[in-house]
């Protein structure tokens, strides 16, 4: 994600988390406890909305003030069914993650637990992000995956969110990640939303380590928002080379992804909310739903089209919420009812 800084599961059970944030203590013990635990009490956490729509707009929520419009949780729109939380901050051991109201924003930590329920209530999504362009969480061992999963659950436990974002922009190792989130995933349930947003480079190929981890979590994963953007060209399924800021760009290149193992209905277009938003790659909201129709209908296509059409597509993403508010919520306004309207 573009970050400049000057930058539900609503209760998982309490015995839980401590037998996982125990685990964290020793390498590998963490899914081995989290499976146990979920054996013993089959009961599935608590969640405070529905599932994630069939068709569905996730937006990123910036905890910092970088020249965007500072928003609450309660002042993102409605149009966006899924909110990343963005970001969660690396600690001083390695894997575990901790999250704080950036005191810039003005906005307490009670507000920002009831405007996360609110939403819920709604029946939207809360998830926390980990990463960002200058994240530095590193998964690439069994202690550190113990450690990832057991702070993303106790703060699952703490705030209330439903699921984890990953937006690791300096490299992932899938063999731990996998295990972190399958973690994750065992001591949460069913109810857990996982979305990534990797840059284009991480899902060129099945056999990158991005890649691999979607596909490895596929029976789980909610939805991989690709960043169509700050990448430059990039080749096609169909072995052609596009450029960002084209509808070509959007269309071949989630191609791959569709071709490659994921299932439509996790696969979304990451695109800014407004120039601004990113140093290269945005277009204008109408072509994203351009490349949505083309996707799924196999109308509004540039010179890509694809040999088939994917009407279970989830939809769309979008950096950022405040991004989008400055100016006007010109892309949820536009994005969000085409998704509501695919096929």
């Amino acid at each position: 994600m573009a970050r400049v800084r000057t930058h539900r599961i609503r209760k998982t059970r309490k015995r839980l988390v401590s037998a996982l944030a125990a685990a964290s203590l020793a390498a590998g013990g963490l899914l081995a406890v989290a499976v146990a635990e979920a054996a013993a009490d089959p009961e599935p956490a608590a969640r405070g909305a529905a599932a994630v729509p069939a068709h569905a707009v996730t937006g990123y929520w910036q905890n910092f003030d970088n020249g965007a419009a500072v928003q609450t949780i309660a002042d993102v729109p409605e149009a966006y069914d899924i909110v990343a939380v963005a970001f969660a901050d690396a600690t001083g051991s390695p894997g575990q993650v901790d999250f704080t109201l950036d005191p810039a924003l003005d906005y307490t930590e009670d507000a920002f637990k009831a405007d996360i329920a609110a939403k819920q209530e709604g029946g939207k999504s809360v998830v926390i992000s980990v990463g960002g362009e200058r994240g530095a969480v590193s998964v690439n061992d069994a202690a550190s995956a113990d450690a990832f999963a057991g702070s993303i659950l106790s703060l699952m436990e703490e705030y209330g969110f439903d699921g984890v974002d990953i937006d690791l922009e300096n490299g992932l190792n899938s063999t731990y990640m996998t295990q972190a989130l399958e973690a994750i995933h065992a001591g949460a349930g069913d109810g857990l939303v996982v979305t990534m947003a990797p840059q284009t480079i991480d899902m060129q190929s099945p056999e990158n380590e991005y890649f691999k981890t979607a596909l490895n979590i596929k029976d789980f994963l909610t939805v991989v928002n690709m960043q169509y953007y700050n990448s430059g060209s990039m080749l096609g399924c169909d072995g052609q080379v596009y450029s960002q800021g084209s509808v070509d760009f959007l269309t071949a290149l989630a191609c791959i992804q569709l071709e490659n193992g994921l299932d439509p209905s996790q696969v979304g277009l990451g695109t800014p909310a407004s120039p601004r938003a990113a140093g290269g790659g945005y277009v204008d909201p109408g072509v994203v739903t351009d490349a949505l129709d083309c996707l799924t209908r196999g109308t509004g296509c540039g010179s890509f089209t694809p040999e088939k059409t994917y009407p279970g597509l989830r939809g769309a993403m979008t950096w950022s919420t405040n991004w989008d508010a400055s100016s006007g919520n010109t892309w949820s306004d536009t994005v969000g009812p085409h998704v509501d309207g695919l096929p």
